[in-house]
């Protein structure tokens, strides 16, 4: 039996947008949510319309919901990192928050915005951890947080479930997520849980139409073109960066060589100068009869620089 990858466009928005308790588990899982504010239960809130390439998302989430309390979640599966990735998280972050209350509601009536983010790529590779949750925090005190957003990144590819003791359902939604892609035989924890039974279930081949299908084979051209392209542009830019430091290292050994000549010449001027003044100021003191060693101690020449003296 063949399964579908739950990364792709079609699958996730199947899996976590059209199955609450899917969903639920999901957020439960992967937000920063103590026991006493898990999530309980969702509403779907209607997302725009997909564009023609799913990379091209601009401002698009693929899920959207909100529970009981009022809270709105985010989810959204960005396969490829883009540099303004961040900005449009925080941007779709800020309006949801902001669409809260029209102009005749109180503020006090605004609940927080959670917004997850499984990236499908690293973009911190100088930090060793997966899993980024990013705050509005006093910087000196950062236990002081303004509640309203909370951003959620985690970088797909770091994740080892060998290496770290989450909490046993984010271990399983993370394996589901970077495993089923590529998977010849289903992982046995996976079907011991039911909820991510359910997930395998909705990701076999077998339940989707040919249409379907060739949409999801053209999502993956078009992963893949778009990563050959970021990854020349990527090559792209470091070569003509070092081009420009090799051109720039050349005008910059140039100009401190220029310095460094000029001040090696005006020191060696000053010291033939003085020299001068000495041999001239020395060949006036033998002129007069004084002795060879007096002349010495008073000029700071060397015998030999004396004899040569006529």
């Amino acid at each position: 039996m063949r399964y579908l990858d739950p990364r792709a466009d079609l699958t996730f928005k199947k899996i976590f947008g059209e199955h609450e308790d899917l969903v639920i588990s999901l957020l439960n899982a992967l937000l920063p949510l103590d026991d006493n504010h898990f999530v309980k239960e969702v509403n779907y809130i209607p997302v725009e319309m997909v564009p023609d390439n799913p990379l091209k998302k601009n401002s698009i989430v693929d899920v959207r919901c909100k529970d009981d309390q009022g809270r709105q979640f985010l989810v959204e599966m960005q396969m490829i990192w883009s540099e303004e990735f961040m900005q449009r998280v925080l941007f779709n972050a800020s309006k949801a928050y902001v669409r809260q209350l029209d102009k005749h509601e109180n503020y006090e009536l605004l609940q927080p915005v959670y917004s997850l983010n499984l990236v499908n790529d690293i973009f911190a590779p100088d930090l060793p951890d997966y899993y980024h949750h990013y705050d509005m925090v006093n910087v000196l005190h950062t236990n002081k947080v303004i509640e309203g957003l909370h951003l959620i990144f985690v970088e797909l590819p770091k994740f080892k479930p060998q290496s770290f003791s989450q909490r046993k359902m984010q271990v399983l939604w993370l394996r589901f997520l970077t495993e089923m892609g590529n998977v010849k035989k289903v992982p046995v924890e996976f079907m011991e849980n039911p909820e991510v039974r359910k997930a395998v279930d909705i990701l076999e081949e077998s339940s989707y139409t040919e249409a379907q299908l060739n949409g999801y084979d053209r999502f993956w051209d078009i992963v893949r073109t778009e990563r050959t392209y970021y990854s020349s542009a990527r090559r792209h830019g470091i070569e003509e960066g070092r081009a420009e430091g090799r051109a720039e290292g050349r005008a910059e050994g140039r100009a401190e060589g220029r310095a460094e000549g000029r001040a090696e010449g005006r020191a060696e001027g000053r010291a033939e100068g003085e020299l001068a003044g000495k041999l001239d100021m020395a060949r006036k003191l033998k002129a007069a009869g004084v002795s060879n060693e007096l002349i010495i101690q008073t000029s700071g020449l060397t015998k030999d620089q004396l004899d040569k003296i006529e």
